[in-house]
């Protein structure tokens, strides 16, 4: 039978949601191994919407779940009604929506909070020892919630490449391990089942995000 994967979506759009690009590299890595993918998203309102051609909010209002329909072509389920039951893994994609409606990483870092929904989610696919995909900034919901996990966003020193370095610092802080690792690649915490990968946290062509997304989802499928 085919693995049946949650994958959870914070939006649309790289600067208030999910990053598009990733969540699309997932859905076709699943695909490609016969997976069959279970999109969700919380129905809550976005924390604020951004114009992505200017980069500035805007006054709008948005609600997640509606917005997260976009990617998934209308067939999408309110994260409420999630069952770790029924499903064999869990995928998150990253993008700002992660750090915005997921959690308040993006105003309070190390601070932050994981929505309860979200933070729910999670620890019941890890207590059922089911594998938990995290890439670009999504693993920060990880080291927030299973200290001494390991996880990697790339790399913890910051340059052109790797812009947004001080992650990693701010995710070590939290008593989790980070490891380096190139974009292409992805890391597994077999202890906790947690499967990460860099993504767009990198200046990378995207084909080679596509192919350390495809890493994340083999991982995890193996795991699953």
């Amino acid at each position: 039978m085919a693995k049946r994967v949650a994958v959870v979506l914070a939006g649309c759009g790289v600067f208030d949601g999910t990053e598009i690009h990733e969540a699309s590299a997932v859905l076709v890595h699943l695909s490609r191994e016969g997976a069959q993918a279970e999109l969700y998203a919380p129905n809550i309102p976005q924390m604020h919407v951004v114009d992505h051609v200017k980069g500035q909010p805007t006054p709008e209002q948005r609600n997640v779940l509606v917005e997260s329909a976009r990617i998934a072509r209308g067939n999408i389920k309110d994260l409420a009604t999630l069952d770790v039951k029924g499903l064999d893994a869990l995928i998150i994609p990253g993008g700002f929506g992660v750090a915005k409606n997921l959690s308040t990483w993006a105003t309070q870092g190390k601070n932050c909070s994981v929505s309860k929904e979200v933070e729910g989610v999670l620890r019941a696919f890890h207590a059922a020892h089911k594998p938990i995909g995290l890439c670009c900034i999504s693993p920060v919901l990880a080291a927030k919630i299973f200290p001494g996990c390991e996880v990697t966003v790339g790399h913890d020193t910051e340059c052109e490449q790797w812009p947004y370095a001080k992650t990693a610092e701010a995710m070590k802080e939290l008593g989790c391990r980070h490891v380096n690792s190139q974009v292409s690649e992805a890391h597994v915490d077999a202890r906790n089942q947690l499967v990460s990968t860099s993504a767009f946290m990198c200046n990378a062509p995207i084909h080679q995000v596509h192919d350390g997304i495809g890493s994340m989802v083999r991982e995890v499928l193996r795991l699953a």
